[in-house]
């Protein structure tokens, strides 16, 4: 499945990132919240994901929700996964980037 990952669309001082998903037929859209200076070891502490088609209509999930909040084991698993996208390697090419994304969209993947 091909796919376009679209990391921090939102400026660096905001307490609120924005990443995205893209598919070929619809897109994700991931809203983490931070606590605390964004410069100095910020702590994530709440994340939404949203299901759009790609003309923004908003799709609701098996459960009939139009979004997840992650909670739990779960949180924290995709805790690890943003700490290795905004990592020193991740950003300088020093690990494999196409391993660490697509664990990133797998583990998204698993809610929908």
């Amino acid at each position: 499945m091909n796919y376009t990952l679209e990391l921090n669309t939102q400026s660096k001082e905001s307490k609120v990132v924005f990443n995205n998903i893209i598919f070929d037929s619809f897109k994700i859209n991931i809203i983490d919240h931070y606590r605390g200076n964004m410069k100095n070891n910020p702590v994530l502490w709440r994340t939404i994901f949203k299901v759009r088609t790609i003309d923004n209509n908003l799709i609701e999930t098996i459960g009939g929700n139009n979004r997840v909040i992650l909670k739990g084991i779960d949180f924290k698993n995709y805790n690890e996964l943003i700490k290795i996208l905004n990592s020193y390697q991740y950003k300088n090419k020093l690990i494999k980037r196409r391993d660490a994304d697509e664990d990133y969209v797998h583990f998204l993947l698993s809610y929908f």
